[in-house]
């Protein structure tokens, strides 16, 4: 991994909807969202769809050896089962000394994130409960929309998306860069977001759903995902350096997102299609 003080956001996760391993989707990954976040020593996790199983793998082994618990804190942009399917298999939660806490601004008032975990982790769904985790573990309900500072160096902006049942956005803030991730919403033609446009100004990377083409949009409009198209034109207003394309739909194989990036950067060259394993600092 990288050195303490590096800036960088690690990818373990690219897909939506649903994980689809496979030797068609072997360059660029069929695990579900998730994202590793590092600034300087704080350590951030967005969404725990099925990529978090190997991130969880690679922090034991880090804390192993350097003898440091894993300290971090967990962002969901949405409860739908590919962003917390993982959740279950993330090894270090089950790992005492360890810290975690948990965020989401996309339930309250209506529920609380420890119950919809607490749901999913239990019969007939799954055979243990949520308190099998030896970690210490919080769970946070806010309000998108909220900023606050989860280190003296680190500030988290977070913003609603247009998504069923409702989603976040965060931007993530530490040493004069920022990285943005914006996935499960949808836009609304040829408008621009304004939520999401604030939230990506002058971003150095954006991350943004875009499960489908333009052409394949016209079918699944109300679904709350987006296109490349559409995070191209937010890229271009909001003045983003790199933009990446994210949440890839599962029936998109690696020839089909080969053409994606070569239509992308042909758009507007630098805009990257988002790979597991794949780690970029802004």
């Amino acid at each position: 991994m990288p050195e303490p003080g590096d800036f960088f956001v690690r990818f373990w996760g690219v897909r939506g909807s649903i994980a689809c391993p496979g030797p068609e989707t072997q360059r660029y990954g069929g695990n579900t969202s998730c994202l590793e976040v590092r600034c300087g020593d704080t350590l951030l996790i967005f969404d725990a769809g099925t990529g978090i199983r190997e991130l969880g793998e690679a922090l034991d082994a880090e804390a192993a050896k350097s003898g440091r618990p894993v300290d971090a804190d967990l962002f969901f942009s949405h409860t739908h089962l590919d962003h917390v399917a993982g959740l279950p298999f993330f090894s270090s939660l089950y790992c005492p000394g360890n810290r975690f806490r948990l965020a989401a601004g996309h339930l309250a008032p209506e529920r609380a994130l420890k119950q919809v975990l607490g749901d999913m982790m239990a019969p007939p769904l799954f055979p243990v409960p949520l308190d099998i985790f030896s970690a210490d573990i919080s769970f946070t309900d806010f309000e998108a929309g909220r900023s606050f500072d989860v280190a003296p160096d680190v500030n988290v902006r977070t913003a609603p998306l247009n998504h069923p049942n409702n989603a976040t956005g965060y931007r993530v803030e530490y040493g004069g860069r920022s990285i943005c991730y914006c996935t499960d919403t949808e836009h609304d033609g040829d408008k621009l977001d304004e939520n999401i446009l604030g939230l990506i100004d002058g971003a150095d990377v954006f991350i943004y759903d875009a499960t489908y083409t333009e052409e394949e949009y016209v079918n699944h409009v109300g679904w709350g995902h987006s296109t490349w198209q559409a995070g191209m034109r937010l890229a271009e207003a909001a003045g983003v350096a790199t933009y990446v394309i994210f949440h890839h739909e599962p029936g998109h194989d690696d020839e089909f997102m080969d053409k994606v990036a070569a239509k992308a950067e042909a758009s507007r060259p630098g805009t990257i299609v988002a790979r597991e394993g794949m780690v970029l600092n802004p």
